[in-house]
């Protein structure tokens, strides 16, 4: 069982399409855009790429320059929380209600290495 079930958190994907998000470049559980966007979320989060002239092209042909900023806004705070969450381990402040707070059977760090 991977976290989302251990949780109860449901997740607006089929589980066939997350199942196929390693290898989402030849799965035909994406569509060119989605392909286009995980490609340019890979290269911009990975530390050892830089964003290459292709993907750029690849991008504009499914995004408009609007959206072009917008994903790259949500790619990098996606990374900078990550990064930042990976650093310092925030642990809850009891501030959010008890209903929206999923209680793991396991500790963190190891329903993390489940996802």
């Amino acid at each position: 069982m991977d976290i989302r079930h251990a949780v109860g958190v449901r997740v607006g994907l089929p589980e066939s399409k997350l199942a196929a998000l390693a290898r989402y470049r030849d799965s035909a559980e994406f569509a060119p855009r989605e392909v286009a966007a995980l490609e340019f979320a890979e290269q911009v989060a990975r530390d050892d790429q830089e964003v290459s002239e292709a993907c750029w092209a690849q991008l504009r042909e499914h995004f408009s320059e609007a959206e072009a900023v917008e994903l790259m806004f949500i790619v990098g705070y996606q990374t900078f929380a990550s990064k930042f969450a990976k650093a310092f381990a925030p642990v809850p402040q009891g501030l959010a209600s008890q209903a929206f707070v999923p209680q793991l059977e396991t500790a963190p760090a190891e329903a993390a290495g489940r996802v």
